[in-house]
């Protein structure tokens, strides 16, 4: 019986809940007992939002002890640089390769992390950036980048895209469905042409 950690991490209109709520209905399709979570924090304001996911035969505690994440989907490189701590030994993380600089870089008070400094914070994890951005403008906005990153989780996962599709088709606004599905397809080709995620062994 699969059981799986997730933590889902952004900013404030990235659409983060939308994407844990895809994971746990997921975990729900494939018969698994689920639990979710979240911190809105100043969500309406540009601030950080988490969720946490948890899928297992049976679940206790909507709660992750830090250092057992097993798969971190990051919306922005700094917001993944938040939750680092939280990855267990080769845990994967996919992060969203966008940048969101905060008030204090703006401001010219700290410089945004530089990316040796983002690549030594994940050595003992497996690291995957994803041009979330680009490829969701592909399937027909920016603002599916979430799904993106959701197409991209799925391939690490052994649960079929077909039951990705249906979740997928339940959840989102039927107007917006079919650019969901090509957002959640452009994810999943993402790491399928790059030789990565689950191989079915």
């Amino acid at each position: 019986m699969m059981r799986a950690n997730f933590l889902v991490a952004g900013v404030g209109g990235q659409g983060t809940l939308l994407a844990a709520d895809l994971i746990a209905l997921a975990g729900v399709a494939a018969g698994l007992d689920v639990k979710k979570s979240e911190v809105h924090g100043m969500a309406q304001r540009g601030g950080s939002v988490i969720s946490q996911v948890r899928w297992a035969e049976e679940v206790f505690s909507p709660l992750i002890p830090q250092g057992e994440v097993d798969y971190l989907l990051a919306f922005e490189r700094l917001e993944a640089l938040r939750y680092t701590h939280w990855l267990r030994p080769g845990g994967v993380a996919l992060i969203n390769d966008y940048r969101i600089p905060p008030l204090v870089v703006s401001a010219g008070l700290m410089p945004y992390p530089g990316e040796e400094v983002q690549a030594a914070a994940f050595a003992s994890a497996n690291r995957v950036l994803v041009p979330a951005m680009a490829l969701a403008q592909q399937a027909g906005s920016a603002r599916v980048n979430n799904v993106v990153l959701i197409g991209a989780l799925a391939r690490f996962l052994p649960i079929g895209a077909t039951v990705w599709e249906e979740v997928i088709r339940r959840r989102v606004p039927e107007r917006t469905t079919a650019m969901n599905l090509e957002a959640f397809h452009q994810g999943w080709a993402y790491i399928d042409e790059r030789g990565l995620g689950w191989n079915g062994a």
